[in-house]
């Protein structure tokens, strides 16, 4: 437990007595692609993000994965939230985008702050309604929209927060879309031969997608 825990980044979100218990809760630190939490394990602790990025995914036995949602600084994972709540088990599980910080609030306590504070039951429903949108975007695109029409939307997303140099495998987009990396591999080269896009090994290079 780290007593010297400065929370800098949550003083405008909760009041000053929840700000003193979380300093007092346990915080942990995780490095890039740990696993924090297994589908079906039993939820003993909530994560709350002070520092990198965590993906809450689906996987099957195949190593197929479709990301739910991620987990920014500021921000606690609402199916943690709700399995602990209702005393079930994960039904996803979460790894660390990034070298990762957390401070992990324990189930009972959890429970006592939904009727003692009321910025933490804003805070909750807050994140609901924030990842119920992010489901429901994610359900309409799988459904409606097409693969390639995705994967353009995907890249001028990744080119407007990092650029036109990305950083990025087949696989992963094809993780990020719920896809395979053989059609995702496809579309890929597809963008290339058009002059929309440069292929290199783990990076794309974005030249005019319009």
């Amino acid at each position: 437990m780290d007593l010297k825990i400065k929370l800098p980044d949550f003083s405008g979100l909760f009041e000053p007595e929840l700000l003193n218990e979380l300093k007092n809760c346990e915080t942990r630190s995780f490095q890039k692609n740990d696993q924090l939490l297994n589908e079906g394990a039993y939820i003993k602790a909530v994560p709350l993000v002070m520092e990198g990025r965590i993906k809450v995914r689906k996987s099957d036995q195949s190593g197929k994965e479709i990301i739910l949602y991620f987990i920014e600084p500021r921000e606690s994972c609402i199916l943690t939230i709700t399995s602990c709540l209702n005393e079930k088990e994960s039904n996803a599980e979460a790894l660390a985008v990034k070298d990762t910080k957390l401070i992990l609030i324990p189930s009972q306590q959890l429970r006592d702050w939904m009727t003692t504070y009321g910025t933490w039951r804003k805070f909750v429903y807050n994140l609901y309604y924030l990842r119920m949108t992010e489901l429901l975007n994610l359900v309409d695109q799988i459904a409606f929209q097409q693969l390639d029409f995705r994967l353009l939307k995907k890249l001028r997303h990744k080119q407007a927060s990092f650029g036109n140099e990305l950083t990025l495998t087949h696989q992963q987009l094809a993780n990020e879309l719920g896809t395979a990396r053989e059609v995702v591999t496809r579309l890929l080269n597809n963008l290339e031969k058009d002059g929309s896009i440069e292929l290199g090994r783990g990076k794309i290079t974005i030249k005019n997608l319009l």
